[in-house]
């Protein structure tokens, strides 16, 4: 057994033999990977292995098509079969909305450059005779799908990592891990004790038990997930089928590699359950099974039956009740966490066989360069806050995801897991409020609709499901009076220290280094000058700067200026200890004029300390809507006297409380960017439109990579000639019959009376330049407009039209 490596990767499933292969193809050799048992006996070894590269994100489909081109290599280079089968896949859809969901996924699939065809019940009959298709609509065919054998896969990677450098001890169990000063020193196993300060835990269902012995919580839920497999079927070629899956009816299945030919039967059952062992960690014992439990299985059995009719016949040869690794929100957990060099890769929600290539290479880029290629922001386990440390919580959401796994998901869709956790002290106030979650905070959407304005444009489709009139009504009362909104929920971090200034001078790419209460909008950008954060900057005092950014990326965006922070320079998370209400339109002024005791500056981004009644705030001239107005930050426990103040104060006024479904609406109209969908770690101020928000003439973390790169698409705004047509995001987009690019985000501006898009385009596109959106298997004709829409001399902001 080493002592030393300068990697320590803990779990010998499929995600930590790829994470080893990738490191070693980047040059780090110095790798240990442990097991408890042997290689692939945890979960990898029972998993059904299905590769469907579709996913509902870029990256993800991207982390997966990558894996699929991964497996010719590693038959080349270790003379193993990796046990890809590239069979194909299906996927049916048997009622309108799904047929819906499946016009949208092939419009996603243009954009991600992923090959699919529509079928028709006579073509899928055509292609696989042995369905029954008396009920489907229409079905999609993805050729790049297919199936993989776990073992096989397991076994390539180690064996090309092997053939590398890195060295697998199997049999070995963690029993510890030391952590001295915030930082991983060593791995303690039942062989000895290994120094390192990279630990990358892959423990599977495991990896909150590992992460534990760090001091850190992980996430994890252990859920039972069963499939079975059928007696043989008189089918020719039965393993190379293509892989079905029918979500209308929750099953899914392929053709099994048992002898006798029978088809490998699964589905996501409505009632899932958790199986935390009654003592000691998961997945204790090696290739643990749980008894058959087909009283549970029986909905997907029968819809197994039902889709191919010669199962009515047939029996159950086999059955896998085994554990599976669940999220609270689905998605897989990867990255550094807050304990210095303790990575996680887990967390794969029955994905880990086809995502394990891209995993690899993600985690081993981000360990040896310090970002990936792809933008894994939505993956990144420091999206959840301290609350992810309840199991509870945890167990809820999980069990929540995996019951709705194959549901039809709406944009905008609220789902009431593990809520309410998260709440504004303005709360009280929100009983009768349309209210949505973000990382745990309850925010309102909308407040109930006064008298609706017969004229509001309901969006059509999909856009106008989760949709009311008081958006509208919010947005115009904004435009005309005054609207009020709780942004409480956005995250608050202060920085400070003797070296504050100098440091994020470094870390942001416009000039922080202002005068005590100014205020800077600006990016945090990496060193490939990808963004890695929006936001903005307050200088409170000389050594004191209070850094506002989104509600999800609090504990991200912390731990990046923790990574790079001196050791004179602090950074601590105040977000729950102020609350902070947008007050916004052209009657802002004379709300807030009777109620300020202290000298309220009213230019643009600048901050002052007032008192507005009785309550300390610190207002500053920002908005996200293009009115005339303030942020009003105030500690909590002063906060919801603050809301009723204004409320009352601005009643004379026509103000209006109102939510973020009209705060996007109005920010699409001023083409302000969203983080992780306009603007991404992939993307740079330059593309984006933000140069603006950059100082060109100061060095800064990624200003070097900035200025030498060239820019060859620009984030451009899209009006479409149909206004009830809305974007939602990923739809294409084409020039004369091309596609050229996809749309990052979408919606209906009520204040100009468009539905508007915006896309990156070509950097040789000009306005006025017409283009097609796919929208549901049809294109809508748009126009290339010069931005913003609403104000473009930014009139308002000023308050020249108060």
């Amino acid at each position: 057994m080493r002592t030393d490596a300068r990697v320590v990767i803990i779990g010998g499933g499929v995600a930590g033999c790829s994470i080893a292969y990738h490191l070693a193809r980047l040059g780090w050799t110095d790798v240990l990977l442990v097991e408890q048992h042997d290689l692939t006996e945890g979960t990898t070894w029972h998993s059904a292995g299905f590769v469907g590269q579709l996913r509902s994100t870029i990256s993800q489909t991207r982390m997966i098509m990558y894996s699929s081109g991964l497996y010719a290599e590693l038959a080349a280079q270790t003379g193993l079969d990796p046990g890809w089968r590239g069979v194909g896949g299906i996927r049916l859809a048997t009622t309108p909305a799904r047929e819906e969901e499946l016009l949208r996924q092939a419009s996603a699939a243009t954009t991600y450059g992923l090959e699919m065809e529509l079928l028709s019940p006579a073509a899928l009959i055509n292609r696989l005779p042995m369905l029954d298709v008396s009920d489907v609509r229409s079905a999609g065919w993805l050729p790049g799908d297919g199936y993989l054998r776990p073992e096989s896969l397991a076994g390539a990677l180690a064996a090309g990592a092997r053939s590398l450098g890195v060295s697998i001890a199997t049999g070995v169990e963690v029993t510890g891990i030391e952590v001295d000063g915030g930082r991983v020193r060593a791995v303690v196993t039942s062989h000895g004790r290994v120094a390192t300060e990279i630990v990358v835990d892959a423990a599977g269902a495991a990896a909150g038990h590992v992460a534990a012995l760090a001091g850190v919580a992980v996430p994890v839920v252990p859920i039972k997930h069963q499939y079975v497999v059928s007696s043989p079927l008189a089918v020719d070629d039965v393993p190379s089928l293509p892989t079905v899956r029918d979500p209308d009816h929750i099953v899914y299945f392929r053709g099994a590699d048992d002898p006798g030919g029978g088809l490998l039967i699964g589905g996501y059952i409505r009632t899932p359950s958790v199986c935390w062992p009654a003592e000691g960690p998961p997945l204790a014992s090696p290739r643990a099974l749980f008894p058959p439990e087909l009283d549970l299985f029986a909905e997907s059995w029968a819809a197994g039956q039902h889709r191919v009719p010669e199962l009515r016949t047939a029996s159950i040869a086999r059955v896998v009740n085994g554990t599976e690794a669940f999220t609270p929100d689905g998605e897989f957990l990867l990255g550094e966490t807050a304990v210095a060099g303790f990575w996680v890769a887990a967390g794969f929600c029955v994905h880990g066989l086809a995502a394990a290539g891209g995993v690899g290479k993600v985690m081993a880029e981000w360990i040896v360069d310090g970002q990936p290629e792809y933008d894994v922001s939505h993956m990144d386990i420091r999206r959840f806050g301290a609350h992810a440390s309840s199991r509870s919580w945890a167990t809820a959401k999980a069990l929540d995801a995996y019951s709705r796994y194959y549901d039809v998901v709406y944009p905008h869709t609220e789902w009431t897991a593990g809520r309410p956790l998260r709440r504004s002290a303005i709360w009280p106030r929100t009983a009768d409020a349309a209210l949505g979650e973000k990382a745990g905070w309850e925010r309102v959407n909308w407040f109930p609709p006064w008298p609706a304005d017969p004229a509001a444009v309901r969006p059509g489709g999909w856009a106008g499901r989760t949709w009311s009139p008081a958006i509208a009504a919010e947005c115009q009362a904004t435009a005309n009076a005054a609207g009020l909104f709780d942004q409480s929920s956005f995250a608050k971090l202060d920085v400070r220290g003797p070296g504050a200034a100098q440091f994020l001078q470094w870390m942001c790419a416009n000039d922080v280094d202002r005068p005590v209460l100014g205020v800077a909008y600006t990016q945090l950008l990496n060193a490939r000058a990808g963004i890695e954060a929006d936001l903005t900057v307050t200088r409170l005092a000389a050594d004191h700067f209070r850094v506002v950014t989104s509600t999800a990326s609090g504990v991200r965006d912390a731990a990046w200026l923790r990574r790079h922070a001196p050791d004179d320079v602090r950074i601590d998370d105040v977000t729950g200890a102020y609350g902070c209400l947008c007050l916004w339109g052209p009657a802002a002024r004379e709300i807030v004029a009777p109620l300020v005791d202290g000298d309220l500056d009213t230019r643009f981004m600048r901050a002052s300390r007032v008192t507005l009644g009785a309550v300390p705030v610190l207002a500053q001239r920002v908005t996200f809507v293009g009115e005339f107005g303030w942020e009003l930050y105030a500690s909590t426990e002063y906060l919801l006297t603050l809301w009723d103040l204004l409320v009352e104060a601005g009643g004379p006024h026509g103000l209006r409380p109102a939510g973020y479904r009209a705060i996007e609406s109005m920010r699409l109209e001023k083409g302000y960017r969203v983080w992780g969908s306009d603007i991404t770690p992939e993307t740079t101020p330059h593309e984006a439109g933000l140069s603006f928000a950059v100082r060109g003439d100061k060095d800064f973390l990624g200003s070097e990579a900035l200025r030498s790169a060239t820019v060859t698409r620009r984030l451009r705004c899209l009006v479409l000639d149909d206004p009830t047509q809305v974007c939602l995001g990923t739809e294409p987009v084409r020039i004369a019959g091309e596609p050229v690019g996809r749309v990052t985000s979408g919606g209906y501006g009520h204040r100009v009376e468009a539905s508007i898009a915006y896309a990156y385009l070509p950097s040789t596109v000009d306005d006025g330049e017409r283009v097609e959106v796919g929208m549901f298997g049809k294109w809508q004709p748009a126009t290339v407009t010069r931005e913003p829409l609403y104000d473009p001399e930014n009139h308002r902001i000023r308050g020249l039209c108060a």
